[in-house]
C-alpha cells in the first residue's frame, strides 16, 4: 500500500499481503489509513445465500463457505471452523473501534447460528485469518483450539477446553479429530516485529475423511509430500490477493497446481470476494481457476459465499 509516511497516535495491525505495522508514535503508511478511511462509510454487501446446518448428518463431510478463509465444516460429526473471521472489519483494536479493512460482504451465517463448535483450527496470526474478537465470542470449555507456533498468547486459551501450538510435522488429537500441521510459503509476524510466529497448513482427519486446510501460502511444493502419505478428500485453498503480492499468495493456477500435487479430490477455493487486500478484479481469481481446471471444473466445490458443499 504505496503513500506518503505520517505520524498518528495510532496502532495497525496487518490484516495481509505486506500491510505495513507500526505502534504509538511511530511511522505507518498513510495509504492503509486512506484505506480505513475512505471504507468507512461503504455498505456491506448482504451474502448471495445463506447457510442452514439444521439437517447436516453426522456421517459424510460438510462444508459451507462462510467468506474469506472461514470454513464450516462438519466431518462424520465433527464440526470445524477455520480461521473464523465474523468481524465487519479485520485489523486491529483501537478503544472502540478497529482500524483495517473491511468487510464487502456480510458472512452468510451468524454467529449465534452457529453449531456447537468441536475444533478451531488457526493457520497464522494475521488479523484476517486470526480475529480475536470472534475468537472471544466463540470461547467454549467444549471446542479444542488448534494454531500455529508461538500463536497462543493472542487468544485467551484458558477459556476453551484445550489449546495446542503445532510446528511443521507436529500433530495432536483434538477429541475425535487427529491435526497435524505442515510447512506452507508465507509469514507468520502479526505486528511486523514478531517474526517468531507460526504459520501452518493442516490436514484433518476424522475417522478416514481427510481434509486438507491450506490456510495462506505462495506457491511451494509441499503439498507433493503431505504428512503421512495423507490423501484429502477435499482440499481448501486460497486463490486470492496475488496482484502483487505473488510472492506470499498464490495465484488460482498455482492453487490448481498444489491441489492436484495433494492429489485432492474436490477443491473449495478461498480467500477472495470478502475483503479487497489486491489489485486484481474481484471475480477474477474464480475465473482463472475455472480455466485452469479445463474439463475437470466439476472438481471445484463452490463458487460463492454461502455455497455449501456435501461429499458421502
Amino acid at each position: 500500500m504505496a503513500g506518503k509516511w505520517t505520524r498518528r497516535a495510532v496502532a495497525v495491525g496487518a490484516v495481509a499481503a505486506g500491510a505495513a505495522v507500526v505502534a504509538g508514535s511511530r511511522l505507518i503508511p498513510m495509504g492503509f489509513v486512506k484505506q480505513w478511511w475512505a471504507e468507512r462509510g461503504r455498505p456491506v454487501a448482504m451474502p448471495p445465500k445463506q447457510v442452514d446446518v439444521s439437517n447436516w448428518p453426522d456421517r459424510g463431510v460438510r462444508a459451507a463457505w462462510l467468506g474469506h478463509s472461514t470454513v464450516l465444516l462438519k466431518i462424520d460429526g465433527v464440526t470445524v471452523l477455520t480461521d473464523p473471521v465474523f468481524s465487519e472489519y479485520a485489523g486491529l483494536g483501537i478503544g472502540p473501534i478497529t482500524v483495517g479493512v473491511k468487510r464487502l460482504v456480510n458472512t452468510p451465517m451468524i454467529l449465534t447460528s452457529l453449531p456447537k463448535i468441536d475444533l478451531i483450527v488457526l493457520s497464522h496470526a494475521h488479523m484476517d485469518h486470526m480475529d480475536v474478537p470472534t475468537l472471544r465470542a466463540l470461547e467454549s470449555k467444549g471446542t479444542h483450539v488448534v494454531m500455529a507456533s508461538s500463536t497462543v498468547d493472542l487468544i485467551r486459551g484458558e477459556r476453551y477446553g484445550s489449546v495446542t501450538e503445532l510446528g511443521w510435522g507436529r500433530h495432536t488429537q483434538a477429541g475425535a479429530a487427529e491435526v497435524t500441521a505442515f510447512e506452507v510459503s508465507h509469514w507468520g509476524a502479526r505486528m511486523r516485529t514478531d517474526t517468531y510466529r507460526g504459520y501452518n497448513g493442516y490436514v484433518i482427519k476424522v475417522n478416514n475423511r481427510q481434509v486438507l486446510f491450506a490456510g495462506d501460502t505462495a506457491l511451494t511444493d509441499s503439498f507433493r509430500k503431505l504428512p503421512n502419505n495423507a490423501r484429502p478428500e477435499l482440499a481448501i485453498f486460497p486463490i486470492g490477493a496475488y496482484n502483487p503480492w505473488i510472492r506470499v499468495h498464490c495465484n488460482p493456477e498455482q492453487a490448481w497446481q498444489m491441489a492436484n500435487d495433494a492429489r485432492a479430490e474436490m477443491v473449495l477455493p478461498v480467500h477472495h470476494k470478502t475483503f479487497r487486500l489486491s489489485n486484481e478484479p474481484l471475480n477474477e481469481p474464480l475465473e482463472r481457476l475455472h480455466t485452469a481446471a479445463g474439463s475437470a471444473v466439476k472438481r471445484i466445490g463452490w463458487t460463492e459465499i454461502g455455497d455449501t458443499f456435501r461429499w458421502s
